[in-house]
């Protein structure tokens, strides 16, 4: 896995980010398990809760297009105009939407840059997952 590149994906996916209440641009790049990506950034509405998360733009995209299998994504994201200062982890409905598709062994990083991120699994940033099962 080319963390770097995935983390650069995600960087040009923010910069499609719809984000004028918030002015709070993300990013998302997600790797399927057969190497293809899928990329998604926030889109807001003025009925706030008709909004989207990058995460689940990229997720959305992708079982959209028959994908299942995936093995990592990458997250950025920070105020409109400057390079992300801080790192951004998932929400708490993103954490749950990855649950629906990934294990908690999946990939999720989070990223200033593609040489300043951290790499954690979808178990520690959501160690008891809802499930049906």
């Amino acid at each position: 896995m080319d963390i770097p590149k995935l983390i650069t994906a995600a960087l040009a996916a923010r910069e499609q980010a719809y984000a004028p209440y918030s002015r709070f641009y993300v990013g998302a790049a997600l790797l399927t398990g057969e190497g293809r990506v899928y990329t998604g950034c926030n889109i807001e509405n003025g009925a706030y809760p008709a909004g989207n998360c990058a995460e689940r733009t990229a997720v959305f995209k992708a079982v959209s297009e028959g994908e299942r299998d995936f093995a990592a994504i990458a997250i950025v994201g920070g105020p409109a105009g400057s390079a992300p200062q801080a790192l951004c982890p998932p929400c708490g409905i993103c954490r749950q939407v990855l649950s629906e598709f990934c294990s908690a062994d999946f990939t999720v990083i989070l990223a200033k840059s593609a040489q300043d991120y951290e790499v954690h699994t979808l178990g520690e940033l959501l160690p008891l997952a809802f499930s049906l099962d």
